[in-house]
């Protein structure tokens, strides 16, 4: 029955996003190019909405269940509605943050999804408290917005979603949680679907419907598969979703550092930085997909590792993190602390030998 639900998925999305396109030009829901962007004539937006409608018909005929079951989907209606909105007149900031707000609680307080410890690595657990609910909802909404930060070139974002659905879903599945796994698999059918419209050269992009929804989905499957569970457990969405959170940190870091909104658009997101360095839009696409499945190898061998080498692995990967970004410049092409430091290093040995 799976297997069925996600080919009628995978074909719906196809079948209808051709409609959504013509549905967002009639309504106005279109992308014109500025200065920021990377497209150079008006583009249809709205096509998230062909990625829900497929996923709606596919949560219909599997009718995966669990106690969160209708949280989700009033979640989802929320996002999807803030993200229509934004998509047809470009709501404030603040608006679109209440939308993620409300759909965030809606899973908290009516779905009752919360973390509420983690057992630590040698023994005891960290215990959130009071602090569960406001961490939950800070979890949600910041991957929800890191999703939508990547959504600046063709099919970036909805590639770099399937491959963090196929890790979640993966590892549920491993894990014995059948209706993560299932979720993930409904939203990952509909989302390949669309990206072949996507990917580029795009005819149409997925907008803050898609972008939005994306995220608000995979960071509440990333907790229901992952939740109240060891803290190894509790880092592998962190490692799954690696590439969109560690270009959210380093946006929020350069934004402090430069005095700027934390809401304030620019061209220094890792996509923006790797186009300057020469790299085409389709290289710098598939490069980022590279990353991407990177990060979901290293949270199946994080899933497997031991207490050492898990602890390991993290410094590796944080080490990899820095040293892109000194390479490629997401803080500025005047910071390279690490780089600067091995430089240092190697005249240094070099003096020394001679």
């Amino acid at each position: 029955m799976l297997f069925l639900t996600l080919i009628i998925c995978f074909v719906l999305s196809i079948l209808i996003t051709p409609l959504i396109k013509r549905f967002a030009f009639v309504i106005g829901a279109t992308d014109k190019p500025n200065l920021r962007k990377v497209h150079q004539s008006i583009m249809p937006r709205l096509g998230g909405l062909a990625i829900f409608i497929s996923f709606i018909v596919g949560v219909f005929f599997l009718k995966p269940d669990s106690p969160n079951s209708i949280a989700i989907l009033l979640g989802c209606g929320i996002i999807i509605i803030t993200g229509f909105c934004d998509d047809i007149f470009e709501l404030p900031a603040k608006y679109k943050l209440l939308g993620q707000l409300a759909a965030a609680c809606v899973v908290v307080f009516v779905g009752n999804l919360q973390v509420v410890f983690i057992n630590l690595p040698f023994g005891g657990q960290l215990q959130f408290g009071f602090l569960s609910i406001p961490f939950t909802i800070f979890w949600i909404v910041g991957i929800t917005n890191a999703i939508n930060l990547i959504d600046g070139l063709d099919g970036l974002a909805a590639g770099v979603s399937s491959i963090a659905l196929i890790t979640i879903s993966g590892l549920a599945l491993i894990q014995g949680n059948l209706f993560v796994a299932a979720l993930g698999s409904i939203v990952l059918a509909s989302t390949l679907g669309f990206l072949i419209y996507n990917f580029h050269p795009a005819s149409i992009f997925m907008g803050d419907t898609g972008a939005l929804f994306l995220g608000f989905i995979i960071s509440v499957l990333s907790l229901l598969g992952f939740k109240n569970v060891t803290f190894i457990t509790f880092v592998i969405p962190v490692i799954i979703l690696g590439v969109p959170i560690s270009d959210t940190f380093f946006a929020i870091i350069r934004r402090i550092i430069n005095k700027q909104p934390l809401s304030a658009p620019d061209k220094s997101h890792l996509h923006h930085c790797m186009l300057r360095l020469g790299y085409s839009h389709r290289q710098t696409v598939l490069l980022i997909y590279t990353m991407s499945a990177f990060f979901g190898l290293v949270a199946f061998i994080f899933s497997q590792a031991r207490i050492g080498g898990a602890l390991v692995l993290i410094g590796i990967v944080i080490l990899i993190i820095e040293i892109i970004a000194e390479k490629i410049g997401l803080m500025g092409k005047d910071y390279r602390p690490l780089l600067n430091m091995v430089q240092t290093l190697l005249t240094s040995t070099a003096k020394d030998r001679s």
